[in-house]
């Protein structure tokens, strides 16, 4: 049983994981992704978040004495190193054990062994109210400077995705299932729909 979980930014989808994780007996991932892909690459936490979470961007390089084709090469064995740790990491996570995992582009990556793949979002209203609920944004902000975050993040998330995948994210064709989390609790959808993938899975 293998669970995979892309989310818009605010929707409640890392919620989701856990609670659908706990429901069902089984095991969660998410940060712990990037722990162990920052252990085996020996590079900082917050460093390898920054690339896994975002299309390859290539800067000028500050140090005098380098070329550009360089630092470009540099850049791309970065990044090269790090999702191909990412890849590996995932893989072994789902070949031993039923589990959860959210984002990382999990559902391209384990094609496949062909997951259950669930994408949640949510209103832009809701995201705001769960955002500052859950201390996700500096709650002194406007609504206005809000959204634009979450709108940059969700812009970021996507891109990643495409980038890395050549699908659209968020795209109703590419999950098994859509799940709009605006007006419904995250407890009640997880313990439903923990019932549904059991059921799904018995008559497999």
């Amino acid at each position: 049983m293998i669970i995979t979980i892309g989310r818009e930014f605010g929707s409640g989808g890392r919620e989701l994981g856990k609670r659908l994780a706990e429901a069902l007996g089984i095991a969660y991932f998410d940060k712990e992704i990037v722990a162990e892909v920052a252990k085996n690459t020996s590079l900082a936490f917050d460093y390898v978040q920054n690339i896994i979470e975002q299309r390859p961007i290539v800067y000028y390089p500050i140090s005098i004495g380098h070329s550009f084709e360089d630092y470009n090469n540099y850049v791309a064995r970065e990044y090269y190193s790090v999702h191909s740790e990412q890849d590996k990491v995932i893989k072994e996570i789902a070949s031993k054990s039923d589990c959860v995992i959210v984002g990382r582009c999990a559902d391209y990556i384990l094609r496949d062994l062909h997951p259950y793949k669930i994408f949640v979002y949510s209103s832009m209203e809701a995201k705001i109210k769960r955002c500052k609920e859950k201390g996700e944004v500096d709650t002194s902000l406007t609504d206005k400077k809000i959204i634009k975050s979450i709108k940059q993040i969700d812009r970021q998330r996507g891109e990643y995705y495409e980038f890395y995948t050549g699908m659209r994210w968020g795209d109703k064709e590419n999950y098994d299932l859509m799940i709009n989390t605006s007006n419904a609790s995250i407890k009640e959808i997880a313990l439903g729909l923990a019932e549904v993938i059991r059921q799904a899975t018995n008559n497999k």
